[in-house]
C-alpha cells in the first residue's frame, strides 16, 4: 500500500506548486505544464508493460527498484537546477512509478484467496483513496509553508519504509521465477511511441486548439500508426512485452471497458468542480479542497463495507449500486447555481464518494478474479493503464466541452441583452445610477454598467457549462450498466463455505 499511495499522491501534488515553480524556474505557462504531462506520459507508458518486466528481472527485485529509483528520482526533482532537469527527473519518477500500483495490485490478489479478495482490494483500496484526498492540500500547504521542492522530499522517508517493508515482506511465488525471454524491441520501441504521443495529445490538445495546431495532428497519426501495429506485432510475439491476448477473457475485457468509462467520467468531474468553485464562486484553493475533502472521507468509510458486502454477496450488483448512486450525485451536480452554499456543494460529492466506494473495489476483484496468477502481472498492467487513460481522455473532454459549451451559453444569453428587453433595459439604468453616485460621469457609468453586465453573462455561462458537463458525466455511468452483464461471477465467502 505504501508505494501506491507514494505514486498517487505524487500524481496530485504537483498540481498546486506549478504557479510558485514557474515563478523560480523562470518559465512559461506552456513550459511548466511539462512537469505534470512528463510524468504522466512515463507513467502510462510503463503501466502494460509492468507484468513483462518483473517476469525478466524478478517481481520482488523489480518492485523494490522501482520504490528505489522513484525515491531517488523525487529527490533529484527537488534538487533540480532549471527546467529541463526537472522534467527530465519527472520522466525517471513517472516510469519507476508506472510500475508501483499494478506491482503492488498483482501481489495483493496473489497473496489473498478469491473469497478474501474483496476485503483485501477495499483494505488497500483505503490506502489509494488517501492519495487523491490528502495530495492537493498537502501540495498547497508544503507550498505556502515551505518551498514546492519539498512535494518532492516527502517522498523520501516514505520510499525508505516501502523498500524496508517489501524487502522483508514480500517473496516471489515459486512461478514467478526470473525467465530469460527474448526482449520484444518492436513491442517496446512502438508502446513508447504509440502511448508516449496519445498522452500529449491529450495533456496539450485544447491548449493548442486540437487538430487546427500541425503539432497535435502530428502526434495523434503518430499514435495511431504506433499503436494499430504494437497490436499486430504483439499478437504474433512469442513473449509480447504487452499480452493483449487477456483481452480474449470477455469478462476481463468487459470489466475494463467500465474502468476506462469511469475514469473519465471520474477524473473529468474532479477537475471541474475545483476549477467551478475557484472561477465562479470565488472559492480560494483551501476551500475549495474542504469541499472535496468530506467526498473522499466518504469513500474511505465506505470502502471497508464494500469489502464485507462482497465477500458474502454478487459483486456486479454492488458495482450497478455505484452507478446508479454516482450518476445521481452527478445529476445533484447539475443543479448547482451562482447563489448555492457550501454545504450545496458538499452532498453531491459525499454522495459520489460512496458511490465511487462501490465501484472500483468490487470491479477491479470482478475483473482481475478470473486471470490466471501466472498472468496478474500482465492484467494489473493493463487494468490500471485503461484507467489512467480513461480519465486522461475524460480530462481533455471535459474541458473541451467546457470551453464550448461556455462560448454557446454566451451566445445565447446576450440575445437577452438588447434595448429591447424591458429586464436588462432596466439592470443596465440601476447599474448606470449606481456608477454616477460614486462619481463616475455619464459615459464611463454606461461603459461600466455594460461591462459589469457583460460579467454577469460570462459567469451564467460558464455556470450553464459545468451543468451540461455534469449531466453528460452522469450519463455516461448510466450507459455502461449493461456492460456488468458480461462480468463473471466471482466466488463469495458463502460458495467456499458451501463447497467445505
Amino acid at each position: 500500500m505504501l508505494p501506491t499511495i507514494m505514486e498517487i499522491v505524487d500524481t496530485s501534488v504537483a498540481n498546486v506548486a506549478l504557479p510558485h515553480m514557474q515563478g523560480s524556474l523562470n518559465a512559461g505557462t506552456d513550459e511548466v505544464t511539462w512537469v505534470l504531462t512528463s510524468y504522466m506520459v512515463s507513467n502510462a507508458v510503463v503501466l502494460p508493460m509492468t507484468g513483462w518486466l518483473a517476469r525478466v528481472f524478478g517481481r520482488k527485485r523489480f518492485l523494490i527498484t522501482c520504490i528505489t529509483l522513484f525515491t531517488l528520482a523525487s529527490l533529484l526533482c527537488g534538487a533540480a537546477p532549471n527546467l529541463p532537469l526537472l522534467i527530465f527527473f519527472r520522466i525517471l519518477q513517472g516510469a519507476a512509478g508506472g510500475a508501483l500500483i499494478p506491482s503492488s495490485q498483482a501481489i495483493l490478489l496473489e497473496t489473498f484467496p478469491p473469497h478474501e479478495r474483496g476485503m483485501a482490494n477495499a483494505i488497500f483500496g483505503i490506502g489509494a483513496m488517501f492519495g487523491p484526498i490528502i495530495g492537493p492540500a498537502l501540495g498547497g500547504w508544503i507550498t505556502d509553508n515551505l518551498n514546492w521542492r519539498w512535494i518532492f522530499y516527502i517522498n523520501i522517508p516514505i520510499g525508505i519504509i516501502a523498500v524496508i517493508m517489501a524487502n522483508y515482506f514480500i517473496f516471489d511465488p515459486p512461478y514467478l521465477r526470473r525467465a530469460k525471454v527474448a526482449i520484444d524491441w518492436w513491442g517496446l520501441s512502438l508502446l513508447i511511441i504509440g502511448l508516449g504521443a496519445l498522452q500529449i495529445v491529450l495533456d496539450k490538445g485544447q491548449q493548442d486548439d486540437w487538430f487546427n495546431s500541425s503539432f497535435i495532428i502530428t502526434c495523434a497519426i503518430l499514435s495511431a500508426a504506433a499503436l494499430l501495429a504494437l497490436i499486430y506485432i504483439e499478437l504474433k510475439h512469442e513473449h509480447p512485452i504487452v499480452n493483449l491476448r487477456l483481452f480474449q477473457n470477455v469478462s476481463f475485457s468487459a470489466g475494463n471497458f467500465v474502468l476506462f468509462m469511469i475514469g473519465f467520467g471520474l477524473y473529468g468531474s474532479i477537475v471541474l468542480l475545483p476549477l467551478f468553485l475557484q472561477t465562479l464562486m470565488g472559492y480560494d484553493a483551501t476551500l475549495a479542497g474542504m469541499v472535496l475533502a468530506p467526498g473522499g472521507v466518504a469513500t474511505l468509510i465506505t470502502m471497508p463495507f464494500v469489502g464485507v458486502i462482497i465477500s458474502k454477496y454478487d459483486g456486479r450488483k454492488v458495482v450497478l449500486a455505484g452507478l446508479i448512486i454516482s450518476a445521481w450525485a452527478m445529476f445533484q451536480m447539475r443543479g448547482f447555481t451562482l447563489e448555492a452554499g457550501y454545504w450545496d456543494f458538499v452532498w453531491p460529492r459525499v454522495i459520489l464518494g460512496v458511490g465511487l466506494a462501490m465501484l472500483f473495489v468490487p470491479l477491479s476483484t470482478l475483473t482481475l478474479g478470473s486471470i490466471p496468477k501466472e498472468e496478474m502481472g500482465n492484467a494489473t498492467g493493463l487494468y490500471n493503464l485503461l484507467r489512467t487513460v480513461g480519465g486522461s481522455v475524460g480530462i481533455a473532454v471535459c474541458a473541451t466541452l467546457l470551453s464550448r459549451y461556455h462560448q454557446f451559453y454566451q451566445n445565447v444569453l446576450v440575445d437577452s441583452v438588447s434595448p429591447y428587453n424591458p429586464v436588462a433595459r432596466q439592470q443596465l439604468e440601476q447599474l448606470k445610477q449606481g456608477f454616477m453616485l460614486r462619481g463616475i460621469d455619464a459615459v464611463s457609468a454606461d461603459k461600466a454598467s455594460l461591462a459589469a453586465i457583460y460579467g454577469i453573462v460570462q459567469r451564467q455561462a460558464g455556470m450553464l457549462a459545468y451543468n451540461h458537463i455534469f449531466w453528460i458525466v452522469g450519463l455516461t455511468f448510466l450507459g455502461v450498466m449493461p456492460f456488468l452483464l458480461l462480468l463473471k461471477r466471482q466466488k463469495t465467502a458463502a460458495d467456499s463455505e458451501g463447497v467445505h
